[in-house]
């Protein structure tokens, strides 16, 4: 399966059809993954894919607007191109989507890797990747799909448990913004908690503020969340973020019916109008 990625790769250097191919290469810890930005078939030679291939490699596009380039995409990672391509953010024809099935990516961190699946997988409904110009098929039986087990057990809470929840989790948040830097969703030029002029969010880390900064981002990204989990995933004090999003991609497909991502004709439901929706609310 890595030779089968290594000669597309190679084959889409050599004859042109993009500058650059974005895969993974082994950390230095000899353990993990890490992107690698492959511009000479001797650095492809350096690509793998395993079950610690845990980034969401479709995030880096945004940095190469106009450049054609290839890149290697899991099932929920490949929705990032749909959603990008949908905001005109990227251009699909100078994008080569390595579409790769997955099985599941485990918990890594640095020296170790786990045997256990990472929550994205629990809940990821994708066997193949939404799209790709290219699919290679990675050994391995996939993860079963268990729902959504801890959104499940937060909807048994009651309001003020919930509230007293969500609390604790904000009073540990040092506002590093880790999670609004790794998101494919979160690409304003300026973002709203860097503003000077109004100023939304203050520049004090404490519960009230970190409370604005998670719940504003989390409904900016309300029907575009593409679920790949990487916001948790790099949050350095265990903030468990899918649930906000969880929460809200849950609502948005039970009142429209859409999940962000599957496909780049369908518009968001907050980016269009249909009259028959204002009427079925009378």
């Amino acid at each position: 399966m890595v030779d089968e990625i290594r000669s597309k790769a190679k084959e889409l250097l050599t004859d042109g059809t993009v500058e650059c191919v974005i895969g993974y290469e082994r950390a230095t810890d000899g353990v993990t993954a890490r992107p690698l930005f492959a511009y000479t078939a001797e650095e492809i030679d350096r690509f793998i894919m395993d079950n610690t291939c845990v980034h969401n490699l479709a995030r880096y596009l945004l940095d190469r607007k106009g450049k054609p380039t290839a890149v290697v995409v899991k099932p929920c990672d490949s929705r990032t191109i749909n959603l990008l391509v949908q905001e005109n953010q990227i251009e699909r024809d100078k994008v080569f989507a390595i579409g790769v099935t997955c099985p599941g990516v485990v918990e890594a961190h640095w020296g170790e890797a786990s045997d256990e699946a990472q929550p994205r997988c629990v809940t990821c409904s994708l066997e193949v990747p939404a799209v790709y110009d290219y699919l290679v098929t990675m050994p391995g039986e996939r993860q079963t799909r268990t729902g959504f087990p801890d959104l499940e057990r937060m909807e048994t809470m009651s309001p003020e448990e919930r509230r007293e929840f969500w609390e604790r989790q904000f009073e540990r948040c040092i506002r590093c913004h880790a999670c609004r830097q790794v998101c494919p969703g979160c690409y304003c030029p300026i973002c709203f908690v860097d503003q000077l002029d109004p100023t939304w969010v203050g520049i004090r880390n404490a519960p009230p503020e970190n409370q604005v900064w998670h719940l504003i981002r989390a409904f900016h990204l309300a029907g575009r969340c593409i679920e790949c989990g990487e916001c948790q995933r790099v949050c350095p004090v265990g903030i468990p973020l899918m649930l906000l999003n969880q929460k809200l991609a849950a609502e948005v497909e039970g009142m429209f019916d859409f999940r962000p991502g599957l496909d780049a004709e369908t518009l968001p439901p907050f980016a269009v109008f249909k009259k028959e929706e204002l009427e079925a609310e009378r």
